[in-house]
């Protein structure tokens, strides 16, 4: 059994202590905070069996996972957005995007998998809306366009050309296990800010945008998934101490950072979640809003400790 096989399993088994937890607590102290909790388990098993499965089923099942993941998070993301009647025939060449840049990704193109959407889709968008002839609002319409595939699709694209990271190279690094490595350090670093800053509390970090996260949620976050990358990154890496403490630094950071940005947005559409699709976690992007930040830096830097050009 593989150290992703064996972290998978481990995942399973976590989550089975975990229903077993929660269904106790719903017997024994019933009420909202329970159904929330039972909802959430719920949901969880329904995350963690397909991203296994996507996981350990080779790369084209993997990419193409991901691939749906990002196009239900840009489907979320402008379903919220309000758009132009003008804009549709735009919006399908945003949705082309997803298909074109996991072609590049399957067949390891870098060059193009870097370049089509934040270069070719960035300036031949505006050339599309302006053949529609609609003026009012141009600016407005066509940065909510770019903002959407920047981050549903070119940030998560990160992820699947994780899956097929060149190992000939300098660290001997497996795919799945870089993919694992980042998506549970960026799910388990936003459980340790929630669960620290509940504990200590103390000074908001972003009162305005995000009142519940403190400075003490914050660093014990870090700390915390710092720790955790360190114990992690033997198994299914092959970073060194150094590189594993960059890990787990960059990794909490950037969550952080991609958390309380997308609450910003949800604040400014006046929104609780962007979907329902997931019962307890809001939507597609209220799941994997760090993702989309973490995803895109802990490539390039892996990326380069690879010896990549």
């Amino acid at each position: 059994m593989t150290a992703v096989q064996m972290t998978v399993a481990g995942l399973f088994v976590f989550l089975i202590l975990a229903s077993l937890i929660v269904a106790i607590l719903s017997r024994t102290r019933p009420g909202k905070s329970s159904r929330e909790l039972v909802l959430r388990i719920r949901s969880w098993w329904v995350i963690i069996v397909l991203f296994s499965i996507a996981l350990l089923g080779g790369r084209r099942l993997g990419i193409g996972f991901l691939a749906f993941v990002s196009f239900l998070a840009l489907k979320e993301f402008f379903s919220m957005i309000p758009t132009r009647r003008a804009d549709r025939r735009v919006l399908l060449w945003a949705y082309l995007s997803i298909p074109i840049q996991s072609f590049f990704i399957y067949i390891e193109w870098y060059g193009m998998f870097i370049t089509v959407v934040p270069i070719y889709m960035f300036l031949g968008l505006p050339m599309k809306m302006i053949q529609v002839g609609e003026t009012r609002q141009f600016l407005k319409s066509l940065s909510t366009v770019h903002w959407g595939m920047m981050t549903c699709v070119f940030s998560l694209g990160h992820v699947a050309f994780l899956l097929v990271m060149p190992s000939e190279k300098g660290l001997d690094v497996s795919g799945p296990g870089l993919v694992l490595f980042l998506v549970a350090l960026t799910q388990l670093n936003d459980v340790a800010q929630f669960c620290w800053g509940k504990m200590i509390g103390g000074a908001r970090i972003t009162p305005e945008v995000s009142p519940n996260k403190t400075w003490a949620g914050f660093i014990g976050g870090v700390v915390t998934t710092t720790l955790l990358s360190v114990l992690i990154a033997p198994f299914l890496t092959a970073f060194t101490f150094p590189h594993s403490l960059y890990a787990g630094l960059l990794i909490s950071i950037c969550g952080f950072i991609g958390d309380v940005t997308m609450s910003a947005v949800k604040r400014d559409l006046g929104v609780k979640d962007f979907g329902n699709i997931l019962p307890g976690h809001g939507g597609i992007l209220d799941r994997i809003d760090s993702l989309c930040y973490t995803a895109p830096v802990f490539f390039h830097f892996t990326r380069y400790l690879s010896g990549t050009q």
